[in-house]
């Protein structure tokens, strides 16, 4: 792959991938998507003593509709219990199809069991955290949100199951809807630098505009 791309991609990755410092919450979210690695992530977390309670929330996304006959939310699920999370620390969500979904279906969930809660945790991909986020904060921001992914680096995350190509594709698509998806009022706003707009821009005119949306 050219150099110019990579170091487009490593822009809009070191942008997307926020660093928060975990404490203990009241839930964990696994959000749903095609890679197990953050299934992994959020099991491990609610093994570590981060929170009592795991949501694994999914249906049926752009990627995984194409790859599983299982929804994310019940994937994600199977993983963590196979990890050795109780099934009755884990709630499942199978309708999402998007981030906002997660957020707003999970709450749903959570009230219809008559849990109260004032802190969770976002589990994501790295690349998905700052959207992540400010979907979170702008769709529930009654409670206090943290937000982790599986520690890889940019070079080490893309493997047999989600290619690099895919991975910029995505990229560039979550860029996008950073800043659109704040005009419209379903995130809250996120400052986008001059230099990382220009990556999207150049990366999108290189051909790496699968999830890019029409406005």
């Amino acid at each position: 792959m050219k150099e110019d791309i990579l170091k487009n991609a490593q822009i809009l990755w070191d942008y997307h991938n926020l660093d928060f410092a975990l404490e203990e919450a009241d839930f964990i979210l696994a959000m749903g998507s095609h890679d197990e690695r953050v299934a992994i992530h959020a099991a491990q977390l609610v093994l570590d003593g981060y929170a009592p309670l795991l949501i694994t929330s999914g249906g049926f996304g752009k990627v995984t509709k194409k790859i599983w006959n299982t929804s994310e939310g019940k994937h994600f699920a199977n993983i963590a219990e196979k990890m050795g999370v109780p099934r009755e620390k884990i709630l499942v969500e199978e309708e999402a199809t998007n981030t906002g979904d997660n957020v707003t279906k999970s709450k749903a969930i959570l009230a219809s069991h008559g849990i109260n809660v004032e802190k969770g945790i976002l589990v994501t991909k790295p690349y998905m955290c700052r959207r992540a986020y400010a979907t979170a904060a702008k769709q529930w921001p009654e409670i206090e949100w943290l937000v982790s992914a599986p520690e890889l680096s940019f070079g080490d995350y893309p493997n047999s199951e989600v290619p690099l190509d895919r991975m910029i594709n995505l990229m560039v698509g979550d860029l996008q809807r950073i800043k659109i998806y704040a005009e419209k009022g379903f995130q809250i706003p996120q400052e986008i630098p001059t230099t990382v707009w220009r990556s999207y821009e150049a990366l999108k005119k290189a051909g790496y505009d699968t999830f890019v949306i029409e406005n």
